[in-house]
């Protein structure tokens, strides 16, 4: 399955591999792909994926905030 979804605040190459990293230890999530210029994310994700941990995680690294999920 993949889901897209946006998060606000990424501005540089920095953010995309620190949100891809931390998605990546998120149990069910496959692949993350964020495009920091457009804040664009795309999760390949199988059924079991903890949304909230997720969501969590990521915002908790710093001054991100996901719009969409």
């Amino acid at each position: 399955m993949k889901t897209a979804l946006t998060i606000k605040g990424t501005h540089c190459n920095a953010c995309k591999i620190l949100i891809e990293d931390v998605a990546k230890e998120i149990p069910g999530v496959i692949m993350c792909d964020v495009d920091y210029a457009s804040g664009k994310t795309l999760i390949e994700h199988n059924e079991n994926i903890d949304w909230k941990k997720l969501k969590k995680e990521i915002e908790n690294l710093g001054n991100y905030m996901i719009e969409t999920l």
